[in-house]
């Protein structure tokens, strides 16, 4: 699986934008589900998106619209969050996952249960 390490966090105002990259060094398979998670200090971590192996993304209710799931169309092995109209409330660290077991398709897309292994994440703050 090697490591996965995220990219592409920092200090934004609302309205602005990041593009998050996460690069797995033991390569991505094209058959597993990859996500990204938003961790907030005293609140479970939380799902924003998600990308199947058929190329289906999942985007949660609170990301519809601004956020968009990919891979590197250069690099496969690198996975993107591109994040616009940014608000306060996006601020946490994000994290990408990897489901290797196939679990994350069978209904837990955006769950943290459907993965098993997470990178060490980015932190993004959005000022007002």
């Amino acid at each position: 699986k090697g490591r996965m390490v995220e990219s592409g966090g920092g200090s934004v105002q609302a309205g602005g934008s990041l593009r998050l990259s996460c690069v797995a060094s033991g390569g991505l398979n094209s058959r597993w589900t990859m996500a990204w998670f938003r961790q907030v200090p005293g609140k479970e971590r939380e799902g924003v998106a998600a990308l199947d192996a058929y190329g289906k993304t999942t985007i949660a209710d609170s990301a519809k619209g601004r956020f968009t799931i990919s891979k590197d169309n250069a690099n496969q092995n690198t996975l993107l969050l591109q994040m616009d109209s940014l608000k306060p409330e996006d601020t946490g660290m994000y994290v990408c996952a990897a489901d290797i077991q196939g679990i994350a398709v069978k209904g837990h897309i955006l769950s943290t249960v459907g993965y098993q292994h997470w990178g060490q994440g980015t932190q993004v703050t959005v000022s007002s």
